[in-house]
């Protein structure tokens, strides 16, 4: 049987557009291009996993327009149960993006029926999170709903991964102990741990920081500079593949979703830490968030230059 993977969190639709550069405080710049794309950190973790070989299901909300129903129907085309996903007046979320010539991003948020992700939505399909072997949650969906469901991951003895994107303050203290996994990048590390990330040393200090928080694990992301791993024993570096990026969006929830789901499979960590790197190499490689995100035999095939 696949190994099963639910990831509970956001579905968004992504306006994207590519400019030049990204756009100064009261500049208006001229486009090159704009698109409609599903995302959304909690959808595209989804869609990762799924593709790359995990059973996966679905916790979330979408409105109740045209959005909605293409989210929902972006997943269902990719396998995905969806039974957990409410429908809920109104409008669905969405990300504006910016892409830049240099593939780096700039991205604005509005969580529309994200917003009404609540515990009690979780406690309804508590089914659902039994059935699962790995969950996943990030922080676009509300604060407490996330830390219910950790909490829930935990109680049922659950590998319980935390991507804390988009994080700009702390964590609550209580959540740490429910986290087997705790994968920001330099940003969020920093955010976290307040601390600053930009070096592989800095990083090892901020995991050292966020362990004793209470994490159980922790994995730094570092964009092209690989990831770092932190166990509280020692510290392990994973160089990046090396690759052409043509556009960064969703490479963090490419690499969170392959993680997830070749863990689920019963490979180690440093497999999937380097399974996960390979996905994300992929997608970076290619336009878009789901779009851009690999299927396992991409990954299988992949050959590093």
């Amino acid at each position: 049987m696949p190994a099963k993977v639910v990831v509970i969190g956001s579905l968004n639709m992504d306006l994207v557009t590519r400019a030049p550069r990204l756009p100064r405080g009261g500049e208006t710049l001229i486009g090159q291009s704009f698109s409609t794309v599903s995302g959304g950190k909690g959808a595209n973790q989804a869609v990762a996993a799924a593709r790359l070989g995990a059973e996966v299901s679905m916790v979330g909300c979408i409105g109740s327009d045209a959005y909605g129903q293409q989210l929902r129907n972006a997943l269902l085309a990719e396998q995905i149960d969806c039974d957990a996903i409410s429908i809920v007046d109104g409008a669905s979320g969405v990300a504006l993006i910016v892409v830049d010539d240099n593939s780096q991003n700039a991205i604005v948020i509005v969580a529309g029926a994200n917003g009404a992700l609540t515990p009690a939505v979780i406690d309804r399909f508590d089914s659902v999170l039994q059935a699962a072997d790995v969950i996943i949650c990030q922080l676009e969906v509300p604060d407490a709903t996330v830390g219910h469901a950790l909490k829930c991951g935990r109680e049922l003895g659950k590998t319980v991964i935390l991507n804390p994107a988009p994080a700009s303050r702390p964590l609550p203290a209580d959540w740490y102990a429910a986290i087997d996994y705790l994968i920001p990048n330099e940003s969020e590390a920093a955010a976290l741990s307040g601390l600053p990330v930009d070096s592989l040393e800095t990083a090892e200090t901020a995991a050292t920081r966020l362990i004793g928080m209470g994490a159980g694990k922790v994995i730094i992301t570092l964009g092209a500079q690989g990831s770092l791993f932190a166990d509280g024993k020692g510290f392990q570096h994973f160089p990046a593949p090396q690759v052409h990026a043509v556009d960064t969006t969703a490479a963090g929830d490419t690499f969170v979703g392959g993680f997830a789901a070749a863990l689920a499979s019963g490979q180690s960590e440093a497999e999937a830490i380097r399974f996960g790197q390979v996905a994300a190499a992929l997608s970076v490689t290619r336009a878009g968030a789901q779009p851009s995100i690999p299927t396992l035999s991409d990954v299988q095939a992949f050959k590093a230059p």
